[in-house]
């Protein structure tokens, strides 16, 4: 479903509602809640009576249908069963997704773990196995709800929407507008010339949302599930220079290549589908500015210092646009 922006933002989920909402399935928190770092939903961890850890995330009204969330949790049950350490929605009184005083809601066990470091190799080795077993499952067939990644939903629209924000203002909107259509334009220049299959993708996954156990990764969040290609759920792990990179992403495949094989021509989409994501996440910030917690915790942006560094991060992705793609030979 292509969202719209919404004033909604979270000042009827009180405390107490939230207590009553996870009393209302029959578990009962022993503990405090402790908010997890989630801006887009609301998330919060606890303890209860029965000493277990959970879990429990309220989804934003207005973005996801019922039907979409509930495919969230079938795919992550799924995988579970397919032996992917994932975290899964708890199934009480034969559902997955609750509602209560107009909030949807799911519990999950909590994974316990530390944060994932993308510079060991044995863990991205490791991590690379099982986002490989994630695609060899997700590519046996196609989500019915989840929306598909495109360059029009994540660049197209979220630029149509920056425009009519108002958020960015002032001498540097005309410099900052100029460089963006020009990443988009490039950047959908390039997916163009690819041809590539379409698979169940997490979606989202950056090393923030992988935690290490003493059993090996552990994968959480599938908010933003997608249909789209095999390297969207790999770019994101790839950080430092050039050479860094080429490393790291010998080390992802070598796992990931015991279970699926990666079309090489993919690594073409990296750059394009960073600009995308550099699009998507200005928008975002703006469709979010009247939830209270966004000025709260982005004081920084709308600020011309900002735009002007968007302008600068534009321009060097312009250039990222123009260079060969990363290549293991």
């Amino acid at each position: 479903m292509s969202e719209q922006a919404t004033e909604f933002h979270y000042q009827d989920l009180t405390p107490d509602l939230i207590l009553d909402a996870i009393e209302s399935i029959g578990v009962f928190p022993e503990t405090g809640l402790l908010a997890l770092n989630s801006y887009e939903n609301r998330v919060y961890q606890f303890r209860s009576d029965q000493a277990k850890r959970y879990v429990v995330k309220f989804y934003r009204p207005n973005r996801w249908s019922n039907q979409q969330i509930q495919e969230e949790h079938d795919y992550s049950i799924e995988l579970a069963d397919n032996e992917v350490p994932i975290a899964t929605p708890e199934q009480i009184n034969g559902q997955t997704l609750h509602t209560f005083k107009g909030f949807r809601f799911a519990l999950f066990k909590s994974i316990g773990g530390r944060q994932f470091e993308v510079d060991n190799l044995d863990q991205l080795e490791a991590v690379g196995r099982f986002i490989g077993r994630i695609h060899q499952y997700a590519s046996q067939k196609p989500f019915a709800h989840r929306e598909p990644l495109t360059p029009e939903i994540l660049g197209v629209e979220p630029l149509a929407f920056l425009k009519q924000s108002g958020m960015v203002e002032g001498a540097i909107a005309n410099a900052f507008f100029t460089v963006a259509e020009q990443v988009l334009d490039k950047a959908m220049a390039v997916w163009q010339t690819q041809q590539f299959p379409s698979i169940r993708l997490h979606g989202d996954l950056h090393p923030g949302n992988i935690l290490w156990t003493p059993d090996g990764p552990g994968f959480v969040d599938l908010d933003d599930a997608k249909q789209g290609p095999a390297v969207q759920d790999i770019w994101m792990m790839l950080t430092g220079d050039r050479q860094q990179q080429v490393l790291q992403l010998d080390t992802l495949l070598e796992g990931y290549q015991e279970f699926a094989d990666f079309q090489m021509s993919q690594l073409t989409l990296i750059e394009p589908l960073r600009a995308l994501r550099m699009l998507h996440y200005n928008a975002w910030l703006a469709k979010r500015w009247q939830d209270p917690a966004f000025p709260m915790n982005f004081p920084w942006f709308g600020d011309i210092k900002y735009w002007e560094q968007q302008t600068l991060a534009f321009k060097e992705q312009l250039s990222a646009l123009d260079e060969a793609p990363l290549s293991l030979f």
